[in-house]
């Protein structure tokens, strides 16, 4: 307890954490390119970010483009956060929320990319609308993703990956599809820039196979 109160009071301090208390928190929505990042570059998004993996890699990779890592746990976002002070990015935030709300921190089309890497499935019918890539969200992200944004989905849990194909198909929109049930065996392995998390590199060892997808949404109506 004492070690998270720590980092709570940390991430209080730290200009490249976004959360409830903070004078930007109801005020960054529509702002992110004047307030925080102090320039007009694409904004991607890493939601369910823990302590920000593929924030952190992509913004390595990446320096023209600004990276925002959500995720409710502050005691996660602090590990994020430290190795973006520690690696000098300046092209990375973090926001804590939960991710039900992304429309109140993002405008419309503020966002250019989205990332979830390895969300809960949420096997249980009645929680499918918390699935990260049902209706419900899809729809969340239609709204703030620029046309023709790109969503990145990587899972090792097969029934995600198939809801997520079977909801796809209902949506005439969706374009530049591209998907696999085993990506390491695939054409597609550069799409995901070579990033490997904690709990990737964990399902890889002990030989389950990576599940990706990648789409389009259309525009907004």
């Amino acid at each position: 307890m004492r070690t998270k109160l720590k980092k709570f009071r940390e991430n209080a301090q730290r200009n490249n954490v976004i959360e409830p208390g903070k004078s930007n928190y109801h005020t960054i929505r529509g702002q992110w390119a004047i307030d925080h990042f102090r320039n007009t570059n694409d904004i991607v998004l890493e939601l369910g970010c823990g302590q920000g993996e593929y924030t952190i890699h992509l913004a390595q990779l990446d320096p023209a483009k600004n990276f925002v890592g959500v995720d409710v746990k502050g005691a996660r976002i602090w590990g994020g956060s430290t190795q973006a002070l520690q690696y000098q990015l300046p092209n990375v935030a973090f926001l804590r929320t939960p991710i039900e709300q992304l429309d109140q921190f993002f405008a419309v089309e503020e966002v250019a990319e989205i990332y979830i890497p390895f969300p809960d499935p949420r096997p249980r019918t009645r929680n499918e609308n918390r699935r990260l890539t049902s209706p419900y969200f899809l729809k969340l992200y239609r709204h703030i993703l620029k046309p023709g944004g790109f969503i990145h989905l990587k899972t090792d849990n097969l029934q995600l990956f198939e809801y997520t194909l079977e909801i796809l198909q209902q949506y005439p929109e969706i374009s530049e599809l591209i998907y696999t049930d085993d990506l390491y065996q695939s054409t597609w392995q550069a799409v995901h820039h070579g990033i490997k998390t904690k709990y990737e590199l964990k399902y890889l060892n002990e030989g389950v196979t990576i599940k990706y997808i990648r789409f389009a949404l259309g525009k907004n109506n």
